[in-house]
């Protein structure tokens, strides 16, 4: 039986790294496999800022990429755990009863949800607030650098 609880906290804690994936579909799902790619890659734009600084343009394209895949497993934890009790054993077990337990909630499903809600929300604006700002401040050294 997939548990609700446990895939709302895979899906928040461990999303970016597609463990929330593993333990629904198994380990022959290509999407939990793919998931680390961005991680990685924002990691790597972190890593690039500090060494370089944030004048480095591939930091500001990959940093984002790291917020936008956090930001998209944390509303992954809330769409699971939002979810009623029979859709959740319709689609992960279909084999049980639509009122099984492992399809409810309880309050670590609705802590799980609450900080999935407050962390997703500020990592993607921080996300799109970095890029902009990046891209703006790039815009106008570039113009600044052009003769009148």
């Amino acid at each position: 039986m997939k548990n609700k609880t446990i895939a709302t906290w895979l899906a928040f804690v461990g999303g970016p790294l597609g463990m929330h994936r593993f333990y629904l579909r198994g380990l022959n799902d290509l999407v939990g496999w793919l998931l680390p790619i961005p991680t990685l890659l924002g990691l790597y734009g972190l890593m690039r800022a500090q060494r370089i600084g944030m004048d480095d343009p591939w930091s500001w394209v990959l940093i984002p990429l790291l917020g936008l895949t956090i930001a998209g497993c944390a509303l992954t934890a809330i769409v699971y755990g939002l979810m009623t009790p029979e859709k959740w054993n319709a689609h992960f077990n279909p084999t049980d009863p639509a009122d099984a337990a492992a399809g409810r909630s309880n309050w670590f499903t609705i802590g799980a949800v609450a900080l999935a809600l407050l962390l997703g929300t500020t990592i993607l604006l921080s996300s799109i607030v970095i890029s902009f700002q990046r891209y703006f401040e790039y815009q106008i050294e570039a113009a600044n650098k052009t003769p009148r």
